[in-house]
């Protein structure tokens, strides 16, 4: 996770007295700052640890600077209510490995914090995992529980004869095998990976849930497509107190058009991300794209009365990663950051 490190460089060393000649347009101002955590406490695995200590950090931050926590699905609600705008947050929590319930569950206790915390059934009960006994304790306090599929298996390598089937079934199966143990019935998803294509986003639509979360970063804003939620992945490379705040800070950067709007990375690699955004005075000197694992550019291919359209593209193609992401940041006259990420999905690299 180098390029976020330099990302967050990057954005600190920009100068901080300067000013715009005009803000950024917004079209709400509500917004959802959403994480998503893995492993607590378990040194073996950095990519996706979060050591206690940081955890705690966090939670205490959105406690001291008057934070509204909500789950997962509260925060859906409250992006497509009438509720006037308050900084939120949501803590999510993927595949239900044992340190959080021994690490992380007695911070949010401690805290008075809810959760939601996805669940791949499979898993239940088998090595680094949670027990139904646990989950039963977890579900207690005030932790939502979201459907993570049954096996949370790689579905993007499936062919398309199988894929979409195989998919909704584990979708099923999972939602019973809650409702046994646990007596309820999920009503939000987290894609496996945050790998998805659109026919899965419609059969996750189809099932019922009211809201999907992806892992590409960003900001959950009102008027995003629910199906695909942005979350900031939280590890040890980038959790310290400094880093989290600064994405606590981060705005949605909002998008009128892209294309493609899929994931999958199709033949063209180096591929070309096209973004349309509001404000014809933006100034682009402050817009910045980054590449994980390489370099990005970024140009200036129309501008209209009140809107930019700009292309990104990364400088190499897209080799030996099975996820890639496109970011663009911007700073407004204000000082405010944006932020908006598109993931590449390569099924050909495992």
């Amino acid at each position: 996770m180098k390029w976020i490190l330099l990302l967050l460089t990057a954005l600190m060393t920009l100068d901080p007295d300067y000013e715009s000649d005009s803000g950024y347009l917004t079209k709400n101002e509500k917004e959802v700052v959403c994480f998503v955590y893995h492993r607590f406490g378990d040194s073996r695995y950095p990519s996706t640890n979060v050591s206690p200590k940081d955890f705690e950090i966090h939670l205490k931050y959105l406690v001291e600077n008057d934070f509204q926590v909500l789950t997962f699905s509260e925060a859906i609600a409250y992006l497509q209510s009438e509720q006037p705008s308050k900084k939120t947050a949501v803590i999510t929590i993927d595949d239900g490995y044992n340190g959080f319930f021994t690490n992380a569950l007695p911070l949010l206790k401690k805290y008075d914090m809810p959760a939601t915390l996805f669940i791949n059934t499979k898993t239940v009960g088998g090595g680094d995992y949670m027990t139904w006994d646990e989950l039963k304790d977890v579900v207690k306090h005030d932790v939502e529980i979201g459907n993570h599929t049954h096996s949370h298996d790689y579905f993007l390598n499936l062919p398309e004869t199988s894929r979409y089937k195989t998919f909704k079934d584990e979708i099923d199966l999972s939602q019973s095998i809650i409702k046994k143990h646990l007596d309820i019935e999920p009503i939000v998803f987290s894609y496996p990976y945050g790998e998805f294509d659109v026919e899965m986003k419609t059969i996750v639509k189809q099932a019922g849930f009211v809201a999907a979360a992806a892992q590409n970063s960003g900001v959950m804003h009102a008027g995003l497509d629910i199906f695909q939620c942005p979350r900031f992945p939280m590890s040890e490379a980038y959790s310290s107190e400094k880093q989290f705040i600064e994405k606590t800070s981060m705005h949605a950067l909002q998008i009128i058009d892209q294309s493609p709007t899929a994931f999958v990375l199709k033949e063209e690699n180096p591929p070309v991300l096209t973004l349309t955004l509001p404000g014809s005075d933006l100034n682009l000197k402050q817009f910045q794209c980054f590449v994980q694992g390489g370099e990005c550019d970024l140009k200036v291919l129309k501008t209209k009365e009140e809107s930019v359209t700009i292309s990104l593209r990364a400088r190499k193609p897209l080799s030996g990663r099975r996820r890639t992401l496109y970011t663009l940041t911007f700073r407004d006259n204000q000082g405010k950051w944006y932020w908006f990420s598109h993931l590449w999905i390569n099924p050909g690299v495992h």
